[in-house]
């Protein structure tokens, strides 16, 4: 049986590349210096859910957010926004996509981003970038993940639910005991990963998640854990 495309190379974080060793593990995934790679950087989940603000999605755009995405040194930098891509030619901004090194996905709202991921084309057409790396923050690494739990339902989509795009199987609990979330405690992440039921992360801001050809790997200065209901 033929072997389905897939992204073969992602770098989920919780709050960006925020030290040494998630800045490594991004070299290595780029295969080159981030200073000779072009970047589209997608800031649609910041406009979501019910604590949205037109700040935070400038600060991800412009380098100014606390969390390095944009502003690592990328030999350029553009921006696509997924609810403009309706109304355009899709081999116009297809190309962009393809012509870039490297997504940067900015956080916000999960669910909303899944549905403009969805409504936009994007979300078909990722598994045919199989040479793009792909960068999430926050909402940005969640949404490629099966379910984001009740928890983390802001913005409600069409039809409900709290169901992601599902391309890697395992669910991520973000900003574990951050300074700014002090109900994303340990036990708040046991309790959600019950009701997940699959295999889950819990991970804070010191941390991301490597996917390379299916193989999933942790890179930490920080805190995390695996739950994992497998026998």
């Amino acid at each position: 049986m033929a072997t389905l495309p897939r992204m073969r190379k992602l770098l989920l974080t919780d709050s960006g590349v925020r030290n040494a060793s998630i800045r490594a593990a991004l070299t290595d995934l780029l295969g080159k210096p981030i200073a000779e790679a072009t970047a589209l950087c997608i800031p649609t989940a910041g406009y979501g859910g019910p604590y949205a603000d037109p700040v935070s999605p400038w600060n991800f755009v412009s380098g100014n957010a606390p969390s390095p995405m944009t502003g690592l040194g990328w030999k350029s930098v553009g921006m696509l926004e997924l609810t403009a891509l309706p109304s355009l030619e899709e081999e116009h901004w297809v190309s962009w996509v393809r012509a870039a090194d490297v997504l940067l996905v900015n956080g916000g709202d999960t669910l909303y981003l899944a549905h403009w991921m969805r409504e936009s084309g994007l979300a078909g057409l990722l598994p045919s970038l199989t040479d793009t790396v792909y960068v999430g923050l926050s909402a940005g690494s969640m949404v490629l993940t099966p379910r984001v739990g009740p928890e983390f339902v802001g913005w409600e989509p069409p039809g409900g639910g709290d169901s992601a795009l599902g391309v890697v199987d395992f669910s991520i609990f973000p900003h574990l005991e951050g300074p700014d979330t002090p109900d994303n405690t340990m036990a708040a992440a046991e309790l959600w990963a019950a009701g997940i039921g699959g295999r889950a992360y819990a991970i804070d801001q010191q941390t991301a998640i490597t996917v390379v050809d299916g193989t999933v790997d942790v890179v930490s200065e920080g805190h995390w854990r695996l739950f994992d209901p497998a026998p």
